[in-house]
Order: structure tokens, then sequence, then C-alpha cells
């Protein structure tokens, strides 16, 4: 990376990023850490709206293409190529799968080099590959084929399977087309044609490598009634090949616990992937949808001359986010976690206990078994640890105030309830959420907090309760579940262990009872 890192600003280069086939973890290392530090990102519809999120800080421009709804023609996006990389940035074209293969990466990348634009090439894995894979079919394997052929199912507008030497095709062991759904009738009957055995095993591949995966196993005389009757579409991809046959006993993908699942994530951005990785580890789309943002406190005041020049028994950490907050701003004011000597350290939830030992390298004195306030102050009760002592509590603006009012009313000599951080709500609610959500795909929304439920309740408006459908509702825990009955949402499922695994728990044994 040393190429980009060292780049001068009025040095543009126009990087043609492979995006990979659809799975969000499947994009390249390079690809990822050049999102990271673009300035511009020129994405398609079949890169992985989750990629963005490497990227905050960049300008991002949708130009995807589906078949004849075009954002901008191919002309126009060079054009917008040449001109952010003539204005000196550093830009990214995300492109689905391969920028070389079936892409137009190579139409790109001559008007960059025509127009003096410095341009680099990271490859992507391409659908060929990675939708058999996730669908349980080698495209190469020693005892059936030593080649394997990539085809596109269309090449210029009007001109599908144009040029394509049937006669060659039909005596290759194994192949794929490309956007094929559409000609599959047409592309079957040239093959046999032009001498294939009808009998040759073949199948469809639709949305490869997302949860949302669909594939149709039959023959080359068959596959296209097959594809047709399911109701594939775009995009998908078609294997040929005695490989196929191997799908029954290597179908590791469709038969994952939450395979076919999408589920929304409302945890703030820096906060989703945890609970997005577990999901998508289970087979599970994830949606990103954050509905609240982390900011520095209006001033820093108070927490300042807290942090300086105060001590106290207890410090009461109440979430990871706070542990986080307290951490920068201690290196802000020159300052480290000795400030905290002869002090105690709460917390409340294994993850804030973790983020304690993690970020500020100290050991955690009490963490209470259930992950609620009430109970934190029942144990400080209970051990003695309230009245006539010095409590600080470091945690967001819209913390509940429970917790501050228990330790008054037993007794504490002093409770400092600072804003370590701010919450807002975000603007809107991502666009793809919207699309699912109408389309009847959403299967389940996750709520971890209070906030989580008020703040996409107020986005979705007036009419909230429609919108969710048969949607299933997942909260982390009982504080959560209150503020959703509160609002007329019933939970479908609330986490024993008030944690993101717990959470996660509860939505694989619902499923689990559904399969049952």
């Amino acid at each position: 990376m040393e190429d980009v890192l060292s780049a001068r600003r009025d040095d543009g280069v126009v990087y043609l990023v492979g995006a990979g086939p659809g799975g969000p973890g499947l994009i390249t290392v390079r690809g990822a850490r050049l999102l990271e530090l673009a300035d511009v990102v020129i994405y398609d519809a079949l890169a992985n709206p989750r990629l963005l999120s490497y990227c905050p800080q960049a300008e991002t421009v949708y130009v995807g293409k589906r078949a004849a709804a075009h954002t901008l023609t191919q002309d126009q996006i060079n054009e917008l190529l040449v001109k952010h990389g003539r204005a000196g940035k550093k830009v990214v074209r995300l492109k689905g799968g391969d920028p070389y293969v079936f892409g137009r990466g190579g139409e790109e990348a001559e008007a960059l080099h025509s127009a003096g634009v410095r341009f680099e090439v990271v490859p992507g894995i391409t659908a060929a590959i990675a939708a058999p894979a996730y669908a349980g079919i080698p495209v190469t394997h020693r005892d059936f084929n030593s080649s394997f052929t990539f085809i596109t199912g269309h090449e210029k507008d009007g001109e599908a399977v144009s040029d394509v030497d049937w006669s060659v095709i039909a005596r290759l062991p194994c192949f794929a087309f490309y956007m094929g759904a559409k000609s599959l009738p047409t592309i079957c009957q040239r093959l046999i044609d032009n001498g294939m055995n009808a009998a040759t095993p073949a199948a469809t591949i639709q949305w490869g490598t997302h949860a949302r995966q669909r594939t149709v196993v039959g023959t080359i005389a068959d596959i296209a009634a097959k594809v047709q009757a399911a109701e594939i579409g775009s995009p998908a991809i078609t294997i040929v090949g005695k490989g196929v046959s191997l799908r029954d006993s290597l179908n590791w993908f469709e038969t994952r616990p939450l395979f076919g699942q999408t589920i929304v994530v409302t945890r703030t951005r820096q906060q989703a992937s945890e609970l997005s990785e577990k999901l998508e580890s289970l087979g599970a789309e994830v949606i990103e949808a954050p509905t609240i943002e982390l900011t520095s406190p209006a001033s820093w005041d108070e927490v300042d001359e807290i942090l300086r020049h105060q001590s106290f028994n207890w410090v009461i950490f109440t979430s990871a986010n706070g542990v986080s907050h307290t951490k920068q701003r201690l290196f802000e004011l020159n300052l480290d976690a000795r400030i905290f000597a002869g002090a105690r350290i709460a917390a409340i939830g294994n993850a804030t206990t973790e983020a304690v030992r993690r970020e500020l390298c100290l050991q955690v004195d009490l963490c209470p078994e259930s992950f609620v306030a009430e109970a934190l102050a029942d144990e400080l009760a209970n051990r003695n640890e309230i009245a006539g002592k010095r409590h600080l509590l470091l945690r967001a603006d819209i913390a509940r105030p429970v917790l501050r009012e228990r330790l008054e009313a037993g007794g504490s000599a002093l409770v400092r309830d600072v804003a370590i951080y701010e919450t807002k709500i975000v603007s809107a609610l991502p666009p793809q959420l919207e699309e699912a959500l109408d389309a009847g795909r959403v299967a389940w929304i996750t709520f971890t907090s209070s906030s989580t439920v008020k703040n996409f309740v107020h986005l979705l408006g007036a009419n909230f309760q429609a919108r969710f459908g048969t949607t299933k509702l997942a909260s982390i825990g009982p504080i959560t579940s209150t503020t959703m009955r509160e609002l007329g949402l019933e939970p479908t499922v609330e986490a024993k262990t008030f944690n993101v695994d717990g959470l996660v728990e509860k939505i694989q044994e619902w499923e689990a009872t559904r399969r049952v």
C-alpha cells in the first residue's frame, strides 16, 4: 500500500477493483484497503453495498446497470472516471466480480489510458468460480475435466450469444455461461443441436454467494424449463459439466442454520460488524441499517475536570462505547488509565468487561450476572459499596437514570454521571433496507438498545407497523423489549443472555424449531 499512501494529492489514480461475487467477505485484502483510502468510490449494482462501510469518508457514486435500466451509460461512466482522476483524487471503481471478466473493465482502462489518467487493476473473485463453489459444484475435478471455460450469455446489446462457435462449446467438458438465464433455452438447444449429450448435468445459480442464493439442478435438456418454473432471474450463472453431480454431497453453504434469512442490524456502524459477522457465518444475509451515530459531547469541560482532578471509589462503565470514548479522551488529554488508581471498576455486560480489559488494560472488579443497571445497583448494595462511597459513571447522554438514582438513594457520598459520548439519530435508513422491506424479504430485525428501537420506528414513519409485515423482531434484553412494547411492537425472541451472542442464539433456536 506504500504506493497509495505516498501518492501526492495532485496525482490522481483510478483503481479498477473487483468487488468479488457478492458475499461481503469475498473482496480481496488490497481491494478493502483501497476502499479505506479512497476519495471517491464509483460502484456497480452487483457490488455489495456492505463494502461501502470500508469508506465512510469517501464520496460514493452509484452507476449500476441492470438490463435496460442504466443509471449512466458506459461512456458516461468512463467520463466520470476520467474527471475524478484528473482532479487528483484516489478513485475506486468498484465492479462486481472481476473487472476484466465480462465486466467492461477493459473499456474503462482504455478510456483512462487515452485520457492520460493513471490506473491500476485489482482482480476480484469472479462469479463463475465462486457461485459454483457456494453451490457445492467444483468447476474442475480430476475425474471429470482438466479445463473450464467462461462464456457470456450475451455480448453487445441486441446480440445475445451471437458470436459463439457452438460446435466447439458442445465438446467442452465444463463451462459457465454468465448472465444467461434469459437466453438459456436457446443456449441449451444449440448445445444439443451441436452434439452435446442431452443428459449432461447443468445447474443455474442465482445470487451466488449471497444468503438468498438459489440453485436449480437438471440437465441441458430440462434446465431451462426448471429455471423458468423456479422464476430464476438475474443475476445468474449456469454451469454445465459433470461436477454438477457432486452438489448433493458438497453443498456446504445452503445448509447453514440461517441460510436464506435476511436480517437487519440496527446497531451503530462502529458496533455492527460483530453482530453482522456472527449472523453471516451462520448463512444469513445482513443489511446494516445503523439508527444511531456516536459523537463527542458538545463540551468536554465537565469530563476533563473530572478526569484531571477528581478521585472515586468506583468507576462504572455501562457499555463498550463508554470505554472506547474514555480511552480516546484520556489520549487527547495526555493521560492514561493510571488516573483510576485506587478505584475499583464495575462494568455491565461481557462486552463492556472485555473492552475495559482490552482498551484500558484494567481488570473489572464487578460485573453482575444480569446485564442491566438494576442488577449492578443490587450488587453494589449487597457489598455495602454505595453508602459513603464516591461513584463515577462514564456513559451515554441518553443512559437511563435508574443507576444514578439508586446510588443517590443508597447514600452515595458523590455520584458524577457524565456523558462521555452523545448519541444522535441518523438522517435516513439505507435504500437497500427500504427495498428489502417493501419486497417482503426481511426475515428479522434486531434491536440492541432502546434507542435503536425508537430511532428505527421514527425513521420508518407513521406507518411503520404495516411495513414490518411478517418480519420477526429480536430483542437483546428486557429493557429493549419494554421499549418495543411501548411502541406497539412485540419481540419474537428476547435474548436470555443480554449480549450479541445471546441474541444470535435465540434467533437460531427459533429458526431451528420451525425447520423440525
